[in-house]
């Protein structure tokens, strides 16, 4: 067994060689396309050959390492192999368009790049990173451009264990950029504090033990699973389209391995769980599922756990690239009680902050606040912006002087709060409700309305799939305005339709001032979770609709 020293478990990396000492032989990763696994062994011994390699080639500690590898072994190995010689992974979503892409890069600076055969041409085509990268590492075959291949590094590499960088809690050990879902795409600097947090949390909220079986949609999630010693099933599916994933693939993926813990945007587990609830399928060793990215209604929910067998659970942990987990809330005590006071225009419950996490509720400004103090806290019960100090938020973006500015607030205690630019109240039980976020608030002449309150209140209606409120006009004298999205294959008459809709608003004080309701095909949502409706440009659509 690999021996480290304790200082070296701040590197993320240093789980990896413990769960291989433990549990040496159980699978890690498993593909179903393609019926390839790697051991919890041979992961860590790939990763150690990977590592010598990376160093070989100039990549070392601190060299900020850009990685356009699609899930696969590979990944899996080269993420590790990147922590344990202390560089710095930079994990950009290649679903944010050739643009985002560049500008990304652009910012990151640099040095290393180790991607497939079509991120290097996108590379020279598009010229990411031509400024700074003077490293190539190819997955695959290397053609025209300059460069080793994975396969040269590692046949050139010794077969011995690798001594793991000894990192602090706080080096920096990745940055991950945004989904860019309200703005340009930002580069959040993960320490290797953050990422051991998230790990702790994540055991700890879930009871997560390790020999189960994982299945994660999203590619970061995965790299979790060995740090818990569980193995991930890693599914067939297009990971930047989760809403269109195929829900025979992922079931048969769950029942043929026994899949006890599932992570999927709330647009997959859409997608899936209406397939279940029209076929009847069971999933009885699927006991928890995870669902974060955006809120997921109590319909959503209902659909999916009626797959699960008594005591297994959904759970919508809150949270952001810059801070995640802070709260967690379980379906039971949605069904039980919230849900009832979601559809009356309460929020969405978000649930209790997890332990070690600080969470607090300020008044709602635009503006930066550079130091706390007590006098920025809101009243129970009255809506202000979230904010949160704990080990698994992260300190800043790279960069970008002047978000930082206007996301973290300094404690005269120590650390720092980040401002999580979502919109909130905490209620007479300590849990959080969510409103929505800061830059969707529509501020009317009657004051403000919030965007998650006034929609849950049109998204009872049955033939509404979701509904997305923007203001047109001038921020204080903005018209607030519904638009709707249909349930799939709902045909019904529009102006009956809309009609109801009104009506239903009239009902209550926070939507009756709204008469106005547009009718949109399909919403722009974001490219990660198929869940974040891009509000900006529904705005954009509505002004142009009512001109």
């Amino acid at each position: 067994m690999k021996q480290t020293t304790e200082s070296s478990f701040a590197n993320i990396a240093a789980y990896l060689p413990r769960m291989a000492g433990q549990q040496p032989d159980t699978a890690a990763i498993i593909f179903p396309e393609g019926n390839r696994q790697l051991t919890f062994g041979e992961l860590d011994r790939f990763s150690d050959r990977i590592a010598n390699g990376l160093v070989k080639t100039g990549i070392a500690s601190g060299v900020r390492t850009v990685l356009m590898v699609p899930p696969g072994p590979e990944f899996f190995a080269i993420t590790f192999a990147l922590f344990k010689v202390g560089a710095v992974p930079v994990l950009i979503d290649p679903g944010l368009g050739i643009k985002n892409l560049k500008n990304c890069l652009e910012e990151a600076q640099p040095l290393a790049f180790i991607g497939i055969p079509r991120a290097h041409i996108g590379r020279i085509i598009y010229g990411w990173g031509k400024d700074t990268l003077k490293i190539f590492i190819t997955v695959g075959h290397c053609l025209f451009w300059q460069g080793k291949t994975l396969r040269q590094i590692v046949r050139l590499s010794p077969d011995n264990n690798y001594e793991i960088a000894v990192t602090a809690a706080d080096d920096t050990a990745a940055i991950l950029f945004t989904s860019g879902s309200t703005g340009p795409p930002k580069g959040v600097i993960y320490s290797h504090g953050n990422f051991s947090a998230q790990v702790e949390a994540l055991r700890q909220i879930y009871d997560i033990r390790p020999g189960e079986i994982d299945l994660p949609t999203f590619p970061l999630f995965a790299l979790f699973a060995p740090a818990l010693g569980m193995t991930a099933v890693i599914p067939e599916m297009d990971f930047t389209r989760p809403g269109s994933v195929d829900p025979i693939k992922i079931i048969n993926t769950v029942k043929n391995y026994q899949v006890t813990t599932m992570f999927g945007s709330p647009a997959l587990i859409n997608r899936v769980g209406r397939y279940g609830a029209e076929h009847g399928v069971k999933l009885p060793a699927l006991k928890r599922v995870i669902s974060a990215g955006a809120p997921v209604s109590a319909v959503v929910l209902e659909r999916f756990s009626g797959m699960l067998a008594v005591g297994g659970e959904i759970f919508t942990p809150y949270g952001a690239t810059e801070a995640l987990p802070v709260c967690s809330i379980g379906s039971r005590e949605i069904f039980e009680e919230t849900s009832r006071l979601t559809e009356k225009g309460y929020g969405v419950c978000i649930g209790r902050p997890v332990n070690g996490v600080q969470v607090e509720l300020i008044v709602i400004s635009d503006d930066p606040i550079t130091t706390w103090h007590n006098g920025i806290k809101v009243d129970d019960g009255e809506v202000g912006e979230i904010v949160v100090k704990g080990p698994q938020v992260t300190r800043g973006y790279f960069r970008r002087e002047n978000d930082d500015r206007l996301s973290k607030i300094a404690d005269p205690d120590g650390g720092f709060f980040h401002r999580m630019g979502d919109l909130g109240r905490r209620d007479a039980d300590g849990r959080i409700w969510f409103y929505g976020r800061k830059a969707h608030r529509v501020e009317t002449v009657d004051g403000p309305l919030f965007t998650i309150q006034v929609e849950a209140v049109f998204n009872c209606h049955q033939s509404v799939y979701r509904s997305a409120l923007v203001g047109v006009g001038a921020k204080g004298d903005q018209q607030p305005v519904i638009c709707i999205e249909l349930e799939p294959g709902v045909k019904t008459d529009k102006e009956q339709l809309r009609k109801e809709l009104l009506q239903i608003a009239a009902s209550y004080p926070h939507t009756a001032v709204i008469n106005t309701v547009l009718f949109h095909t399909s919403f722009p949502v974001d490219i990660r979770h198929n869940a974040k409706i891009f509000r900006e440009k529904l705005a954009v659509w509505a002004a142009e609709k009512l001109k």
